[in-house]
C-alpha cells in the first residue's frame, strides 16, 4: 500500500455460550470502553477524537431491523458518520481500512457483536440465508450445508474424519492458554469421533458451540497511529471475494473464492510464498474439516493436501506455521464477530501481547473470515510490524 493504516487499539469479551446479563449496547460497551482508554480517543467534534464508526451486525441474529441503531450512543454514531457491516467482522475490517485509505477519515471505531443465545435455534438464521424460493423450503441451514461439503471434499481428496477431528484437538488445547476463550480442555481424536453425531460427518466436537461476545479495535492514518501508539500493527494487505450464492453452482471440495481473496492480498503485501512469509495464521473455521480446505485456499498447501498438512504438525503450536494459537472459532466465537477476533488476535500476536499463546518472534500474520454457507464469502486481511 502506498499509504499505511494502523491498528493502534484491540479489545474482546469473554466469549460464552450466554450472556443473559447484558443488553446488546452492554454487551459492546465492554470493547469500546478498552479501546478508548488504550488510545485516550474520545466522541469529539473538533477532528481530535473517532471521525467514523463502523458496526458489524446483522438484523436476523439481533432479531429487528436497523440492528446497529440500538448501539449508536455506545459507538459514537450520533452526530458523524457511521456505518453498519452485515457480514463477518474481517469484512468490516477492510472496509475500515478503505474508509481511511480513501482520505475522508483518520481515526475508525469498528466493533462486531452477536449473541447467538438469544433465537431458540441458530440453524432457524442461518436457514434464512438460502433462496427462499429453492432451498430455505427444504430446512438447510449452516450446519447442513456444512455437512454436504465436507462430505464431498473427504470423498474428492480421500480426507478422513481423523485428520479433521486433530483440527479439534488442536483447537480446544490451544484454547487453554486463551483468558478469552468459551471452552477449553484435553481432548482426543476419540473423544471428537465419539461425541453426538449432529449431521454426518460433522459432530459435537467437530462444530463451534453457540456464543455470545463482542470485540472492537481503532484504526488510522499512519501519521495519527504513531501518535497513538508505540507499538502499531499495520495493514499490508487487504482481499475479498464472494462465491456462488446457489451451493450446485460450485463443487465444495474446493474453495476458489478463497484462492482469489488470497492472491489479491498476498499481491497487495508482497507476499511470495505464504507458508515461508507468514509466521502466524488465524483461521475462522466453524467446523474441523474448514481449517483444512481453507489452509488449500490459503495456498499453505496444495489442492487435496489439507490432510497431509495437519498430519505433519506444521500447524501446531511449535510448528513452522502456527494455525489459531488462540484455538480459533471452534472453542467458540460468534458468527459476526468471529472473524475481526481473528483480526484482534493477530494484533495480539504481532504486538508480542498474547501471553500465554504468544508465539515467538512473529512478524507477519494472516487473519481470514468468512460468512455465508459453506465459505460464501471470504476476507482475508496480511498484518504486519
Amino acid at each position: 500500500m502506498a499509504q499505511r493504516v494502523g491498528i493502534v487499539a484491540v479489545a474482546q469479551t469473554k466469549y460464552e455460550g450466554s450472556k443473559p446479563g447484558l443488553r446488546m449496547a452492554e454487551l459492546v460497551h465492554q470493547p469500546v470502553k478498552e479501546v478508548l482508554q488504550q488510545t485516550g480517543l474520545k466522541f469529539t467534534e473538533d477532528g481530535s477524537g473517532i471521525d467514523f464508526s463502523i458496526c458489524a451486525t446483522d438484523d436476523f441474529w439481533d432479531a429487528m431491523t436497523l440492528s446497529d441503531t440500538p448501539i449508536g450512543d455506545v459507538i459514537g454514531a450520533h452526530h458523524r458518520s457511521a456505518e453498519k457491516v452485515s457480514q463477518d467482522g474481517a469484512q468490516a475490517a477492510i472496509y475500515a481500512t478503505v474508509a481511511i485509505l480513501s482520505g475522508h477519515y483518520d481515526t475508525v471505531l469498528l466493533v462486531a457483536h452477536c449473541k447467538e443465545s438469544q433465537p431458540s435455534s441458530r440453524n432457524l438464521i442461518t436457514n434464512c440465508a438460502f433462496c427462499p424460493v429453492c432451498t430455505r423450503i427444504l430446512g438447510v441451514d449452516y450446519l447442513s450445508a456444512a455437512a454436504l461439503q465436507a462430505k464431498r471434499y473427504m470423498y474428492k481428496y480421500g480426507i478422513t474424519r481423523e485428520q479433521c477431528a486433530k483440527v479439534s484437538v488442536k483447537s480446544y488445547k490451544n484454547a487453554k492458554n486463551n483468558p478469552y476463550a468459551q471452552n477449553a480442555m484435553d481432548i482426543t481424536v476419540e473423544d471428537v469421533l465419539s461425541s453426538k453425531m449432529l449431521a454426518y460427518p460433522i459432530s459435537v466436537f467437530d462444530a463451534y458451540p453457540v456464543s455470545d461476545g463482542a470485540c472492537a479495535m481503532i484504526l488510522a492514518t499512519e501519521e495519527k497511529a504513531k501518535k497513538l501508539t508505540d507499538k502499531p500493527v499495520w495493514v499490508k494487505g487487504v482481499g475479498n471475494c464472494y462465491d456462488c450464492h446457489h451451493l450446485g453452482d460450485r463443487d465444495l471440495a474446493d474453495c476458489d473464492s478463497l484462492e482469489m481473496a488470497a492472491k489479491r492480498t498476498y499481491k497487495m503485501a508482497g507476499i511470495k510464498n505464504p507458508r515461508r512469509n507468514i509466521d502466524i495464521a488465524e483461521i475462522s473455521g466453524q467446523y474441523s474439516y474448514q481449517e483444512l480446505l481453507w489452509s488449500e485456499g490459503l495456498g499453505f498447501c496444495d489442492r487435496g493436501e489439507g490432510g497431509k498438512f495437519i498430519d505433519s504438525g506444521v500447524t501446531e503450536m511449535e510448528g513452522e506455521l502456527p494455525i489459531n494459537p488462540s484455538g480459533g472459532v471452534l472453542p467458540g466465537n460468534p458468527i459476526i464477530v468471529a472473524g475481526l477476533t481473528r483480526v484482534v488476535e493477530c494484533v495480539l500476536q504481532l504486538k508480542g501481547e498474547a501471553g500465554a499463546r504468544q508465539v515467538a518472534k512473529a512478524k507477519t500474520a494472516l487473519a481470514h473470515g468468512t460468512t455465508g454457507p459453506c465459505g460464501q464469502l471470504h476476507s482475508v486481511l496480511i498484518l504486519g510490524t
